[in-house]
């Protein structure tokens, strides 16, 4: 949960998800759908898939026990070589590194190593040197203090040179090339994009769809949209919205507009209040699936998140 997550937003996601889910048997024992529900809010939903299908490898390969062993652990669905290491050398006291971006940090500068930290041989070195460096016993203390000492003191602006335990043997302090390092080239832009979305409205319900061919996303019920571009005139779209339902559709007025993120996408989500006669639009159309709801039909839905916040905004959903 804590995954791109801040802590003040887990803790009462994690206090719910452990009244439903005490142990692991009960969480594989769950339907996907009660799953999701659980988790509906935090976002990065592949998290939520993820932990479902470790809990039940572990109840089918391991007995319902925590495995571990580390490739035991690494073949759990989401766990990766640092989450693998951390908990094996935390949990189990294994000789398992970890190389987070704290650790980076921390050996980037100490060791002075220059080349590009994002680079596979680069991460290739890391990975040897981070495990040349561990202990024979209290790995765990080890791999947290190496973490602690990137967070706290060997920090990406200003470090705190003058009070770290390895400043006399680290490079980048004799040589006063901290701010260069690590070295890390940059991102890629995230790729902007628009949407608009309708909210539509008969007899106190409201229409929802989602798109089963999504492999993930697809669970989640969400407003109908449609892609946009910059400046597009209300006109062009009114005809794809017109194209999605196979009725005329007029849009009203704005109502809000949300921004989110999605992998490295950023998008732009504006809802409008929208007229429409959509008594001819079947229950199954276009690769989706629509449904009417509620409030109360809404609140037993998992929802995703952009549409959560406009139904707030909107007073639809309070």
């Amino acid at each position: 949960m804590l995954q791109q997550t801040q802590v003040k937003t887990v803790i009462p996601y994690y206090e719910r998800w452990m009244r439903q889910f005490p142990d692991v048997k009960t969480l594989a024992a769950a339907p996907f759908s009660r799953v999701l529900k659980a988790w509906e809010g935090l976002g990065y939903y592949m998290r939520a898939r993820n932990l479902h299908a470790a809990a039940k490898l572990i109840v089918a390969q391991h007995a319902g026990k925590f495995p571990a062993r580390f490739e035991n652990v690494l073949a759990l669905p989401g766990i990766g070589r640092y989450t693998a290491g951390a908990i094996c050398s935390i949990a189990y006291d294994a000789r398992a590194p970890i190389l987070d971006g704290n650790v980076i940090r921390v050996l980037c500068r100490c060791f002075g190593i220059r080349d590009n930290a994002r680079l596979p041989r680069t991460q290739k070195r890391l990975w040897a040197l981070a495990e040349s460096l561990l202990p024979d016993k209290n790995v765990g203390e080890f791999n947290e203090s190496l973490m602690e000492l990137g967070a706290l003191v060997c920090q990406p602006q200003n470090p705190r040179c003058e009070i770290c335990p390895l400043r006399r043997g680290c490079v980048a302090h004799k040589k006063g090339v901290q701010a260069a390092l690590p070295n890390l080239s940059k991102r890629a832009a995230a790729k902007q994009i628009l949407r608009a979305a309708v909210l539509l409205r008969h007899h106190g319900a409201l229409l929802l769809c989602r798109d089963r061919s999504v492999k993930l996303l697809g669970a989640l019920w969400r407003l109908p949209f449609v892609e946009t571009r910059p400046r597009e005139t209300r006109r062009l779209t009114e005809q794809r919205f017109a194209e999605l339902f196979h009725v005329p559709v007029r849009l009203k007025r704005p109502i809000a507009t949300v921004r989110h993120s999605v992998t490295t996408s950023r998008i732009t989500l504006t809802a409008w209040e929208t007229a429409a006669d959509f008594r001819s639009l079947s229950p199954r159309r276009n690769g989706f699936e629509w449904k009417w709801c509620n409030s109360s039909a809404l609140n037993r839905l998992v929802v995703d998140a952009a549409t959560n916040r406009i139904l707030k905004l909107s007073q639809f959903r309070t």
